[in-house]
């Protein structure tokens, strides 16, 4: 079978198109075939690592966690039922050598999650990563809820910091799901029109004029959570919007320590919050992937520019430019088709 691997750490150039053997599924595993792999920030990040020229903690790494495609197989313990199923993937690659930029993976049975009849496999690619991070981010607040759903973000508002990206495309559609008000801000008209069309309440283009005014004037009280991609460069903003018992739920940073004025923030009781999916707690995990399907069922979460998130599409054997377009932060969501 066709595999993109990399043997050490670097740019996109070390990844390179193999034949692999093809992959059996182990106990408790299911084989799937992948029709489109879906690029992460942290797929590129991970590859890049601290340095070229790295050792890996395997002999070779196909990377890219998310993906979505058709059990062919499954190991002993797992219903064969599920073959035929069609399926989205999630952390294919973590703590693993086999991510989904391959004609085949076989991973744990509850990585391999039953898409919703009508969900495409493009759709399906687009979950994993962003949406169990949204999900995650929309859950960790003082007085948020456990799980998402229709009404239980009902009377509050919600900042969402890059609305056009996929994370943040999925925090609006998330929440809006849940009833909340939806504030977002972007850095162009382009973007702001993306955001819109996944469903933001009100949209402030940052670069155009004051966006503490802006934020405040649609929540003169304050916003009650903030989603933040970017804790450093709108440090001040979100000191300066969040409400008394909000928090700000932080699932990226930058390349320097974020400062805060403790002392306004303690008396408002503002809870600051990292968010890495990956190490989210297993219960909060599950309870984010079934409150995915139930969004996909609803037709709640979406894919494509009538949706808000563009979809950029690269063949397998140019996952390098793939990878590369994500890390020079291309505008919507980089697929690869598999298969």
């Amino acid at each position: 079978m066709r595999a993109i691997v990399y043997r050490q750490t670097g740019g996109p150039e070390v990844l390179e198109l193999v034949e692999r053997p093809e992959p059996r599924p182990g106990p408790g595993e299911v084989l799937v075939r992948v029709a489109v792999s879906g690029v992460n920030p942290t797929d590129w990040r991970f590859r890049r690592a601290d340095g070229p020229g790295k050792p890996l903690p395997f002999p070779e790494v196909v990377p890219n966690q998310d993906g979505a495609g058709t059990i062919v197989a499954v190991g002993e313990g797992v219903d064969p039922s599920r073959v035929g199923e069609r399926v989205w993937i999630w952390e294919a690659a973590w703590l693993r050598a086999d991510g989904t930029a391959q004609e085949l993976v076989a991973l744990p049975t509850r990585q391999a999650v039953a898409l919703p009849d009508g969900a495409s496999f493009d759709l399906g690619a687009t979950l994993g990563i962003p949406a169990l991070t949204a999900h995650r981010c929309l859950t960790v607040g003082a007085e948020g809820p456990d799980a998402v759903s229709p009404g239980t973000l009902s009377g509050q508002t919600v900042l969402v910091s890059g609305g056009a990206g996929a994370v943040g495309h999925a925090t609006i559609e998330l929440a809006k799901w849940a009833g909340a008000t939806v504030v977002t801000t972007v850095s162009s008209p382009e973007k702001a029109v993306l955001a819109k069309a996944a469903g933001a309440d009100h949209v402030v283009d940052y670069r155009a004029g004051d966006a503490i005014a802006a934020i405040r004037g649609f929540a003169a009280d304050g916003v009650n959570l903030i989603v933040e991609v970017s804790p450093i460069a709108n440090e001040q903003l979100d000191q300066a919007v969040v409400a008394p018992n909000g928090t700000v739920a932080i699932y990226s940073t930058g390349d320097r320590d974020l400062a805060v004025d403790v002392r306004p923030l303690m008396l408002n009781n503002i809870r600051y919050q990292f968010v890495l999916v990956y190490t989210v707690p297993p219960r909060a995990k599950q309870q984010a992937v079934r409150d995915v399907v139930a969004a996909v069922a609803a037709g709640a979460l979406r894919a494509g520019p009538d949706a808000g998130l563009p979809l950029l599409r690269y063949p397998l054997a140019e996952t390098a430019a793939a990878h590369e377009a994500v890390e020079n932060q291309a505008v919507g969501k980089v697929l690869v088709d598999v298969s």
